[in-house]
C-alpha cells in the first residue's frame, strides 16, 4: 500500500522526499550538535537509509544473473557502491561522538608549576627557500613558553641556512644521508638530543611552513597533565587559498578542503581515542618517543603510523581542537594531488606494515578499526568518483543498462538516502558538504590516487617519494592539461552519448522503462561536474600576500603633518589607507598596532578610496610582521561555507580577477 494512496506512485515519493527534507531542515531548532547522543540519532537514521537504500539496490535494481554484459556492468557497480557505503557507514559511526577538549587545557594550564618543561622544536625542511624559513623560525621564537629549543633539521645539507640560523640564533642540525625522509630527518635530530647534557621533556615538530601561534606550545602542554598522553595533535590551518578556493576565488566563501578533517573528523575521532598525529603541529613527550625508538619510516606518511606505535606501547593521542598554527596549503593541483596520493600511498603502507589491522600486535580494536576506516576511504571514496563517471557511458555506447530503477523507487530510497545525508553532514558541519564542489575536489585526484590505493596495497614500497612543492613562480596562468585531459575526454564522451541517444532514439525505446531517466539525470549530472572539474584546472596567478584580518587605525606623518587613517590592506611589503591622496613618491612614516617604531613608508599609487604605500621595515619590524600575521590572532581564512557569498563569487570567478 502506498504511503499516500491518493497521490499516486511519483506523488507518494516525492512526498516521502519532502517529509525527509521538512524533518532535516528542522535540525537546528531541536538538535544540539555537542550532544552525543542527538549526533547518534541523526546519524543513525542516515545508516537506517543508507542499508534500506542498499537492500533496494540489491533485490531491484540488479541485472539478472545470466553473465551477460548487463550483468557484469550491474553488479560490478553494485560492488564498488557497497564498499562505498560500508566506508559511509564507518564514518558516521565515528562522526556520532565530538570531544572538545578547550576547558580540559583551561583547567590543567602551567600544570607544571615554577619549572618550565623544557621543549626542543624541530622545524623539518628539506627544499624550502629563506622566506618561508623565516616566518617559522620567527614565529617559533615568538612562543610564549619560554624554556624552548628551536632546532632546524636540514635534509638537504645547505651552508646558506646554516649560516642563516646563526644569524637567528637558532640551532642548525643536518645528516649525511636521506635514509627514511622525514621521519629519518626528524630521527637523527632526536639522536642528536639524546646526547645532550639535559634532554627535552616534550618535542614539538613544526613543518618548514607552519608558523606557531603564539599559544601553541602553552595550550597543548597542558593536556600532558595526563602521564598517559604521549602525543598532542592540533589543526593545521592555511594562511593561503588551496587550489580550488583560489581558482574559483572562493577564499572568502568556501574552507579550505582539509577543514572538515580537521574541525569535524578529528574531534570525532578524539571522542573514540583515535585522533591521529597529523606530523606538524604536535607534540610529543619525549620518553614516549624514545620508548617506542622514535619515528617509524615504513610509511610515507609517518606521523599516522606514529599515533599506532604509541598507542601499540600504551601511550594515548589527543586532539585540541583550537587554531594553534598555520602554514602553505599547496599552491598548484599538481601539488595538491600529488600530497594527496602521498598520503594515500602511506597508509596503504601502513596496512601491509606490523602495525596494519591485521598484524600480530598490541594495538586495540579501536585502533584497528581506525586504521581500516581510512582504507575504506581511500579505496573506496576515488575509485568510486571513476566509475560514476564511466558507467552511464555504458548504456550511451554499449546498451549495457547498470541501473534498472523505476524512477518513484529512485526518488524514494535514493532521494531521501542522499538529502538526509547531505541535510545531516551540513548541519553536524557547517555547510562543509557542497555538491558540485565536494565532488570536485575528489575527482580531481581520483585518477593518481586510486593508482596509489591499490598499488600501494599490492606492492607497498618502491614507490617514487615526491615532497610538496612550496614557493614558485605563480604570476601567470597555468592550464594544467595533463590533468585537465581525461575530464575533457570524459566530458566530451558523455555529451557525445547524449547527443548519440538523442539522435539515434535511444532514449525513447530505453529498455529499462523509467530507468531512462536515471541514466539521463545522471549524465546531465556528470556533465556539470565534469565540466566544472576542467574550470578548475585554469590555474589562475597569484600572490600570496597575507592580508590583515580586519580594518585597523593607523597614524600617517609625512611634511609635519599626522593622519589618523583606516588601513584597509596591509601586507608584509604594502599598505592600502582610505581618506587620503597624495603625489606617488611622497614619503613619510607609518605607526601601525603592534609594530615597533616608525616604518618608513613611500606612496605608489592613488586607489579609489585613498592610496597604497610601500612599506621599508627594518629587521625589527619585519620580524614584528611576521608575528603579527601569522602567530597572533584567529584562525586565517573562513571556517565554515557562505552560501549568500558562494555564488555570487563563482560567477566572479568567471570574469578577470581583480585585487
Amino acid at each position: 500500500m502506498l504511503p499516500f494512496p491518493h497521490l499516486g506512485e511519483i506523488g507518494s515519493a516525492t512526498m516521502h522526499l519532502l517529509l525527509v527534507i521538512g524533518v532535516g531542515s528542522l535540525m537546528p531548532l531541536v538538535v544540539d550538535p555537542q550532544r552525543r547522543w542527538h549526533r547518534a540519532v541523526l546519524l543513525s537514521v542516515a545508516g537506517v537509509l543508507a542499508l534500506r537504500y542498499m537492500w533496494w539496490r540489491a533485490t531491484q535494481t540488479l541485472a539478472p544473473a545470466d553473465f551477460s554484459l548487463d550483468m557484469m556492468g550491474s553488479w560490478l557497480l553494485f560492488g564498488l557502491e557497497t564498499f562505498s557505503v560500508l566506508g559511509s557507514l564507518s564514518a558516521f559511526l565515528i562522526l556520532s561522538r565530538y570531544k572538545l577538549r578547550s576547558k580540559e587545557a583551561d583547567a590543567h594550564a602551567e600544570w607544571w608549576g615554577n619549572e618550565e618543561p623544557r621543549v626542543a622544536i624541530l622545524i623539518a625542511t628539506y627544499n624550502e627557500d629563506k622566506e618561508i624559513l623565516e616566518r617559522t623560525i620567527v614565529g617559533a621564537k615568538f612562543l610564549r613558553h619560554r624554556s624552548k629549543e628551536i632546532i632546524v633539521c636540514d635534509d638537504n645539507r645547505r651552508d646558506w641556512l646554516r649560516e642563516f640560523c646563526a644569524e637567528l640564533e637558532v640551532r642548525y642540525i643536518r645528516r649525511p644521508t636521506n635514509e627514511g625522509q622525514k621521519a629519518g630527518n626528524i630521527n637523527h635530530a632526536l639522536d642528536r638530543l639524546a646526547e645532550d647534557t639535559v634532554a627535552p621533556d616534550f618535542v614539538a615538530v613544526l613543518d618548514a611552513d607552519f608558523v606557531p601561534h603564539r599559544g601553541f606550545l602553552s595550550r597543548s602542554l597542558a593536556l600532558f597533565h595526563d602521564p598517559e598522553v604521549g602525543l598532542v595533535q592540533t589543526p593545521q590551518h592555511f594562511f593561503n587559498q588551496d587550489p580550488i578556493q583560489h581558482n574559483f576565488n572562493l577564499g572568502r566563501s568556501y574552507p579550505d578542503e582539509q577543514r572538515f578533517f580537521f574541525d569535524h573528523m578529528q574531534p570525532s575521532r578524539d571522542g573514540w581515542g583515535i585522533a591521529f598525529c597529523c606530523g606538524t603541529s604536535s607534540v610529543c613527550r619525549w620518553t614516549a618517543l624514545r620508548e617506542i625508538g622514535g619515528f617509524y619510516t615504513e610509511s610515507v606518511t609517518e606521523d599516522f603510523m606514529l599515533t599506532l606505535a604509541l598507542q601499540n606501547a600504551g601511550w594515548r593521542s589527543v586532539y585540541l581542537a583550537e587554531p594553534l598554527s598555520e602554514g602553505l596549503a599547496p599552491e598548484g593541483l599538481k601539488e595538491y594531488v600529488t600530497q594527496r596520493a602521498r598520503w594515500c600511498l602511506g597508509l596503504m603502507q601502513i596496512a601491509r606494515s606490523s602495525l596494519g589491522p591485521l598484524s600480530s600486535n598490541n594495538l586495540r580494536l579501536r585502533d584497528r578499526w581506525s586504521v581500516l576506516d581510512s582504507i575504506l576511504f581511500w579505496t573506496t571514496t576515488y575509485p568510486f568518483r571513476i566509475a560514476a563517471i564511466i558507467f552511464p557511458l555504458l548504456y550511451w555506447f554499449f546498451d549495457i543498462i547498470v541501473v534498472d530503477a523505476r524512477l518513484p523507487d529512485v526518488l524514494s530510497y535514493f532521494g531521501a538516502y542522499y538529502f538526509w545525508i547531505l541535510l545531516t553532514l551540513n548541519f553536524l558541519t557547517r555547510g562543509m558538504v557542497v555538491p558540485i564542489l565536494n565532488d570536485v575536489s575528489q575527482l580531481l585526484g581520483a585518477i593518481p590516487i586510486s593508482r596509489a590505493a591499490f598499488t600501494g596495497l599490492v606492492k607497498p614500497h618502491g614507490h617514487p617519494f615526491s615532497v610538496t612543492a612550496k614557493g614558485g613562480d605563480r604570476s601567470k596562468v597555468v592550464v594544467q592539461w595533463h590533468l585537465m585531459m581525461p575530464f575533457l575526454i570524459g566530458f566530451i564522451l558523455t555529451l557525445g552519448g547524449l547527443l548519440f541517444g538523442i539522435a539515434f532514439d535511444q532514449f525513447a525505446t530505453f529498455s529499462a522503462g523509467d530507468g531512462k531517466w536515471v541514466i539521463l539525470f545522471w549524465s546531465l549530472y556528470n556533465l556539470l561536474v565534469l565540466a566544472v572539474t576542467c574550470l578548475a584546472c585554469i590555474e589562475r596567478p597569484r600572490r600570496e600576500l597575507h592580508v590583515s584580518d580586519r580594518p585597523e587605525r593607523a597614524v600617517f606623518s609625512t611634511d609635519g603633518r599626522q593622519h589618523e587613517l583606516w588601513i584597509t590592506s596591509l601586507t608584509m611589503d604594502t599598505v592600502r589607507i582610505r581618506g587620503l591622496q597624495i603625489p606617488p613618491q611622497t614619503r613619510g612614516h607609518l605607526v601601525i598596532d603592534d609594530i615597533p617604531g616608525r616604518i618608513e613608508t613611500y606612496a605608489i599609487a592613488e586607489v579609489a578610496d585613498g592610496l597604497r604605500l610601500q612599506l621599508l621595515p627594518t629587521e625589527a619590524q619585519r620580524e614584528a610582521f611576521f608575528v603579527k600575521f601569522y602567530a597572533d590572532g584567529l584562525e586565517p581564512g573562513v571556517t565554515e561555507v557562505k552560501l549568500r557569498s558562494l555564488a555570487r563569487d563563482i560567477f566572479r570567478s568567471i570574469g578577470p580577477r581583480r585585487d
